[in-house]
């Protein structure tokens, strides 16, 4: 059984790495036995995750990039191609949110949400894709996608919302395009895990505590999400336990779509 789970020997681009969910996610493939490329636009943060990495007995390559254009993209697979001989796994977790009503997010704002997270995904997946096929083994794709793109949200998300909706329709369009290379498309969708950027939501004595309430009053389970909480997912999309598994949206969400 461990073996069907096994990512030993297997060459994985991950794209925003030093995030809150793409740090858990490089831990995860270094202690399978995967080797890892990791890229991020924060040089330093990248170097500090890969010091732990190589510590920890990682095989890893950083490239401080962004998956903002065709040359990022093929920077970072060609990267991963002369470290580790080839590329076998891709995991996005780069992407970003801008909060606001429709009256008051700006057109460049709405833009940029969805170069990062829609664009980036695209690119990203264009450039590992091609060395897929061209090695012909097949292949793991996982997407990272949200709850909310499939459900909308009352205070401000008219761009995160329609981006990972479009994340979540590249990945079935490239499930059925690249299905015959055998290589499989998924996309996970979380709820609120813990993040900087979210971690005012998980004070007990803040003023998140209201917008906390509200989130668990939805989620079944009864709390929020942690980053690790991905990794088992993970794990099994892009492992030999999901051959027959492509074109999903994964919701890790403690139930918060089932109601």
């Amino acid at each position: 059984m461990s073996e069907l789970f096994a990512l030993a020997g297997r060459s994985a681009l991950l794209t925003g790495a030093t995030g809150a969910l793409g740090s858990a996610v490089a831990h995860a493939l270094v202690a399978r036995g995967a080797m890892v490329t990791l890229a991020a636009g924060d040089a330093d943060a990248l170097e500090e995750l890969g010091s732990e990495l190589r510590r920890a007995g990682g095989a890893v390559e950083l490239i401080a990039r962004r998956p903002e254009s065709e040359a990022d993209t093929e920077a970072m697979a060609a990267a991963a191609v002369s470290a580790h001989g080839r590329l076998d796994i891709l995991v996005t977790a780069a992407g970003l949110n801008r909060v606001g009503r429709i009256g008051e997010l700006e057109p460049e704002e709405w833009q940029q949400v969805m170069d990062a997270n829609v664009r980036g995904s695209w690119l990203a997946s264009r450039s590992a894709g091609r060395r897929m096929i061209e090695q012909g083994e097949g292949g793991r794709v996982v997407l990272v996608s949200s709850t909310r793109g499939r459900l909308g949200h009352p205070a401000g998300y008219t761009a995160y919302c329609p981006s990972k909706a479009a994340v979540d329709g590249l990945t079935r369009s490239l499930a059925c395009e690249w299905g015959a290379h055998g290589i499989t498309v998924n996309a996970i969708g979380p709820t609120v895990f813990r993040s900087s950027l979210t971690s005012w939501m998980y004070d007990e004595q803040g003023s998140g505590r209201d917008v906390r309430e509200a989130m668990l009053s939805r989620i079944p389970l009864g709390r929020l999400g942690e980053p690790d909480d991905m990794i088992g997912p993970l794990v099994f999309l892009l492992s030999d336990a999901s051959r027959f598994v492509t074109g999903q949206v994964l919701y890790v969400d403690g139930g918060y779509t089932a109601g």
